[in-house]
């Protein structure tokens, strides 16, 4: 394997290694066993994940540019990275320990789990406009979210093989049974993905080099990168379309955002979804996600990333309005003549949502890459992780004050179609070529 090929395979696999992480403590198992046992009740334990996620949200929000300026007059993004990574893999873990009614413990190391995994994905993404020639960069982007997708979906098999499906589930670290009546055998998974994560970031580490060599942290560096910061604010005007494509992102990702906080409460709670059929509907997802991320970079490429975004926005609509309306749709005559079940229209929606979840986050990615500066990749993509947290608050928040209102999950899912469909209009205004050009003339 050739250097080329090798950094590439390294940089991807950062995806591999932490995608588990969305895939089944954010989205699937371990957001709905919090709902379902750690919480005192669904409705109260449903409002109390989306405030997590949007406190999370916040701290990502602030970190993310100051952080990703620092790393730029410093050189320090592979620390950062391996710094970020560690403390994901560490409060991951401590997932573990938290039992029934100890909601505290458990939103505080989900908290601070879920700001680590958010920024490392932070300086990961930063490499990209590096790594991957201009013409290849959505190709690229995409293995990189297949790969998260592939991950994902064997850390979901390995968890429903051993740990949920077996009537005793074995303990593999002290080979005793696990205690069902305590959710031990949800709570190890946990540990799993902290392994996971652990094991597969090491080829990430050793592989993906950086040109930039690290200073010695000083009072200087940090001046120098807020001088940084507040510079790029000033001259923000240069970078237009870049600033439309952040605003546009904000929202359509708050979206997205949502619907993984929510995806696997949603199926339990409106479908009575079992743990089994949550992690079948993760394991579809995630099939299904992969495809879509692999495909659709190549579209990316011939399309552009701003076009690639769009199509998976209005799917992800289709898909929402299913969701919302598939309760329900037992009513129609014309579905009940031909046998169809609400059931079954959800399980439709949840495969459209993972078709087009990857292509979505992938061609933005790579949208980014393009509008970057070279000599600003962590501090643009400080802003991309802030454009992706700002509000990332709103989407969760907002469903959470329609539930208690209307103790409606389906109505909660309404913000959802609302925030894709600002985010297409603000996305429209976006003109990819020109941004490009920007962001080219300034590094040159």
């Amino acid at each position: 394997m050739n250097n080329y090929k090798r950094t590439i395979f390294s940089w991807s696999i950062y995806d591999f290694a932490n995608q588990p992480f969305t895939t089944i403590i954010l989205t699937f198992i371990y957001s709905t066993f919090f709902v379902d046992f750690i919480a005192l009740d669904s409705s109260s334990g449903s409002i109390m994940w989306g405030r997590a996620v949007s406190i999370s949200s916040i701290c990502i929000a602030i970190l993310s540019p100051i952080m990703g300026a620092v790393a730029d007059s410093g050189g320090y993004r592979k620390i950062f990275l391996i710094f970020w990574t560690w403390v994901c893999v560490v409060f991951s873990y401590l997932l573990y320990y938290p039992l029934q009614g100890d909601i505290f413990y458990s939103l505080l190391f989900f908290v601070i789990a879920n700001i680590g995994f958010e920024m490392g994905g932070v300086f990961l993404n930063a490499y990209l406009p590096a790594i991957a020639p201009k013409d290849k960069i959505g190709r690229i982007s995409g293995y990189g979210w297949s790969f998260g997708y592939v991950g994902g979906l064997i850390a979901l098999c390995i968890s429903f093989i051993f740990f949920v499906q077996p009537e005793n589930p074995i303990n593999p670290l002290t080979g005793e049974l696990l205690n069902k009546s305590s959710g031990e055998h949800i709570r190890i998974i946990n540990v799993l993905i902290a392994v996971w994560l652990f094991i597969f970031s090491i080829p990430t580490f050793l592989f993906v080099k950086s040109k930039e060599k690290s200073k010695k942290i000083s009072f200087a560096i940090i001046k120098n990168s807020f001088k940084s910061l507040k510079n790029t604010f000033a001259k923000i005007k240069i970078y237009k379309e870049t600033i439309r494509f952040l605003i546009a992102r904000l929202i359509y990702n708050d979206a997205l955002i949502t619907i993984f906080a929510f995806g696997g409460i949603y199926a339990k709670e409106v479908f009575s979804f079992t743990f089994n059929e949550i992690f079948l509907f993760g394991i579809i997802l995630n099939v299904t996600a992969g495809i879509g991320a692999f495909l659709m970079g190549f579209l990316d490429d011939e399309l552009g990333g701003k076009q690639t975004i769009q199509i998976s926005n209005y799917g992800f609509i289709v898909a929402c309005s299913l969701a919302i309306f598939s309760p329900t749709v037992n009513e129609l005559a014309i579905f009940k003549t031909v046998g169809i079940h609400g059931r079954t229209i959800f399980w439709l929606s949840g495969v459209l949502i993972g078709i087009f979840s990857g292509p979505n986050q992938a061609a933005s990615r790579s949208l980014m890459s393009r509008l970057t500066p070279l000599d600003k990749k962590n501090e643009f993509f400080g802003f991309y992780a802030f454009s992706g947290k700002a509000t990332a608050f709103l989407g969760p928040f907002l469903f959470s004050i329609v539930v208690s209102f209307t103790d409606s999950l389906r109505y909660g899912l309404s913000v959802v179609l609302v925030l894709f469909i600002v985010g297409i209009y603000f996305l429209s205004l976006v003109d990819e070529e020109k941004g490009i050009k920007s962001a080219h003339n300034y590094t040159t």
